[in-house]
């Protein structure tokens, strides 16, 4: 009896041996053959600091002259489009401490420092020369603040925004009846504080950027509410990219780099350093870029790696695309603001620039020297001159501009 179970337990054995053996050589013919697929990265933590080097006041930052650049031409448009760059070259012009002049050759300099970027965009600029680029496809936000709805937006409605209600898009800190009126949900009420602080910037552009992301247009403009927008020149300028490319075009702040210490790809025992645009001339960055800076900047990481480098918003715009990101700043003349000397643009290199800026309180007289469409006590911006000049056919431009 005993020995009867121990042989039926060494079939059982064997049995169970070969079904398994089976089982196993069945599996693969039943199994969907293996495809690979590009799964999403995950998402760094935004966890950064600055050394103590980079820690720079808001005023600091603020005050610095947008002119530098003075033994490269390096602040000239990257646009290797042959037309862009002789239609512009000739007004290149000095505006401050810049030794730019009229008719300076693009890469005279062996150490042109974006030589190796105008390459980098040879073929991005040869597909989008086949993508036509339309003013629906730009977001355009205006940064601005209470006490500037009656002043400083009136003047905007009434010159360049007529022209492009439908992508520009108001980012203030109060809710304002009037202005809602007038620019119905193209009024964002940011909620944040009206006092002009690193937070209260940081905060402004978070929102920003958030709300480009949602629109699904191409291209991010940030500009203020002291700005003139010259349109064509903008669409003009945009056109020679393509959005889908990595592109972060505008005017430096500083006539040097912000260095902070890099606390993604190593301990923070040594620096990177990158270039800012300044947010008063305003800039550009294409969709394939700003989702490339999701990581940092989205759902309200922007204010959180604001805080960690504690630097303003137009600064950590640079620290996301240059420090993190490594891309380069493409420099360009044709943004400007009220700290540069604007008396220096004059006639019709005025009207060959993307944006344009007039003094504050402390230098009103810093503006464009532009024909007197209006008299000076009649357009002490310039801003309806500009405008007049552009768009004859306007309303309440006189008469004499219609042709």
């Amino acid at each position: 009896m005993s020995f009867s179970c121990i042989r039926l337990s060494k079939i059982c054995f064997l049995l169970s041996v070969i079904f398994c053996a089976v089982l196993l050589l069945l599996i693969p013919k039943f199994q969907a053959s293996w495809r690979p697929r590009n799964y999403p990265q995950p998402h760094p933590p935004p966890v950064f600091n600055v050394s103590s080097k980079s820690d720079i006041p808001l005023q600091q930052v603020e005050s610095s002259s947008v002119d530098h650049l003075e033994d490269e031409a390096n602040n000239i448009v990257p646009s290797v489009r042959e037309e862009l760059l002789k239609k512009w070259n000739r007004y290149i012009i000095d505006t401050g401490r810049s030794n730019l002049k009229a008719n300076r050759k693009i890469n005279d300099s062996p150490t042109y420092p974006f030589h190796n970027v105008v390459k980098d965009h040879v073929g991005l600029v040869e597909v989008s020369a086949k993508e036509k680029l339309d003013l629906k496809d730009i977001f355009i936000a205006v940064k601005t603040t209470r006490k500037y709805h009656k002043t400083r937006l009136s003047l905007l409605f009434q010159t360049w925004i007529s022209q492009a209600k439908g992508q520009t898009f108001i980012f203030t800190d109060w809710e304002d009846r009037e202005l809602r009126l007038r620019a119905g949900d193209h009024v964002i009420n940011t909620n944040c504080s009206a006092v002009h602080t690193r937070q209260a910037l940081c905060c402004k552009m978070s929102v920003e950027y958030d709300k480009f992301l949602e629109s699904g247009r191409k291209w991010f403009c940030h500009v203020d509410d002291d700005n003139y927008v010259n349109l064509p020149n903008l669409l003009h300028l945009l056109s020679a990219f393509s959005h889908s490319q990595d592109v972060y075009v505008g005017r430096p702040s500083l006539d040097h780099a912000i260095e902070a210490a890099d606390h993604v790809r190593n301990d923070g025992s040594t620096t990177v350093k990158f270039w800012f645009a300044t947010g008063g001339a305003g800039f550009c960055i294409s969709r394939g870029l700003a989702l490339k800076m999701s990581p940092w900047a989205s759902l309200g990481s922007f204010i959180s790696t604001a805080e960690r480098i504690r630097l303003p918003d137009d600064c950590t715009i640079g620290y996301i695309i240059e420090g993190l990101l490594e891309v380069k700043l493409l420099h360009s003349p044709l943004f400007h603001s009220h700290l540069e000397n604007l008396q220096r643009l004059r006639g019709e290199a005025v009207l060959r620039q993307v944006t344009l800026s007039y003094g504050g309180p402390e230098n009103k007289r810093n503006v464009v020297s532009i024909g007197e469409v209006f008299s000076v006590q009649q357009d002490p911006t310039r801003f309806k001159s500009v405008h007049c000049l552009l768009y004859p056919d306007t309303v309440w431009c006189p008469t004499l501009m219609v042709k």
